[in-house]
C-alpha cells in the first residue's frame, strides 16, 4: 500500500512537471518577445532621434546661411488663418548670388490635398479668398514640403516683391486659402 501511494505521488510529481514546464516555456517565450520588443522600440527611438539630429543641423545649417551674411532679410510676416489655423513666419531672403529665397520658420497649418506656397499680389489675403476666381496674380513656389516646421523655397528670377505683397498657404483643390503672411520690410 505504501508503494502504491509512493508510486501515486511520484507519478503526480512527473506529471505536474510536465504541464508545468510547457507553461514555463510560454512564459520563456513571452519574455523574449517582450525583450525583442523594447529592443526594437528601442531602436525606433535612436532613428527618430537620429532623424531629428538630422533635421536640427539642416536647420541650423539653413539659419547659418541666412545669418552669416550670405543672405540679407528682406521682408518678413506673421501667418494668420482661422478656418484651417496657420501659424508661423515668412520672411524672404536675398542670397550673395543674388537669388530670393521664402523661409517659413515655425510654420504650422492643417492637412490639404494639393496645398501650394504662392505669393499673390494683394496686401494681404482673408482666409476665404479664392485666388483663382478673383483672378489674382500669383507666383507659384511650389507644393507645400510639410504642414509643421521649417521649409525653403525658392522665388523665380525676375519675380517683382514690390507687386507680390502677401504669401499664401493655398488648397488649389478647393480653391481653399489656409493662411496668409502679409510682408513688410524688415
Amino acid at each position: 500500500m505504501v508503494r502504491m501511494i509512493k508510486a501515486g505521488l511520484a507519478f503526480t510529481a512527473l506529471a505536474g512537471a510536465f504541464l508545468l514546464q510547457p507553461s514555463l516555456r510560454a512564459q520563456d517565450s513571452m519574455k523574449q518577445d517582450s525583450m525583442k520588443q523594447d529592443s526594437m522600440k528601442q531602436d525606433s527611438m535612436k532613428q527618430d532621434e537620429m532623424k531629428h539630429d538630422d533635421m536640427k543641423k539642416d536647420k541650423m545649417q539653413d539659419d547659418k546661411m541666412m545669418h552669416d551674411g550670405k543672405a540679407k532679410t528682406l521682408e518678413t510676416g506673421k501667418f494668420h488663418g482661422k478656418v484651417h489655423a496657420t501659424s508661423g513666419r515668412a520672411t524672404l531672403y536675398q542670397e550673395a548670388d543674388g537669388k530670393l529665397v521664402l523661409r517659413l520658420t515655425n510654420f504650422k497649418t492643417s492637412n490639404g490635398p494639393d496645398v501650394h506656397v504662392i505669393l499673390v499680389a494683394t496686401k494681404d489675403a482673408p482666409d476665404d479668398a479664392n485666388f483663382l476666381k478673383d483672378n489674382t496674380e500669383k507666383v507659384e513656389l511650389g507644393k507645400l514640403k510639410g504642414n509643421e516646421g521649417d521649409q525653403n523655397y525658392e522665388i523665380p528670377a525676375g519675380t517683382d516683391l514690390t507687386k507680390f505683397r502677401t504669401v499664401s498657404i493655398y488648397c488649389e483643390r478647393f480653391n481653399a486659402n489656409f493662411g496668409a503672411a502679409p510682408l513688410e520690410k524688415f
